[in-house]
């Protein structure tokens, strides 16, 4: 696993805090890995999702960061979403 997708995990766990999600949510960071976030929590790991997103890692960073809005991003193209857009968009609402 790189450095980027276990910093990445540790930031995702903290912004989402122990409520989990309410679905299956898949973020591709280009180049590096993919995350897992649903019910059970954050972790590595590339399994079957409802909704994935996908950005290169200067993207994804900025988004968690808080620099770069998801819907902006997305917007923008620099996130493309494929699957359940209502799921992305709560997820979207709670990294911001």
């Amino acid at each position: 696993m790189s450095d980027v997708i276990t910093a990445a995990v540790d930031a995702l766990k903290n912004k989402m805090g122990d409520s989990g999600f309410a679905g299956t949510a898949k973020f591709v960071v280009e180049d590096e890995g993919s995350i897992m976030i649903d019910g059970d929590g954050v972790r590595a790991a590339d399994d079957a999702a409802d909704v994935t997103l996908t950005a290169d890692t200067e993207t994804f960073q900025s988004i968690l960061e808080g620099d770069l809005d998801p819907t902006a991003a997305f917007m923008s193209g620099k996130l493309s979403i494929d699957g359940d857009m209502g799921l992305a968009m709560q997820l979207g609402s709670a990294l911001s």
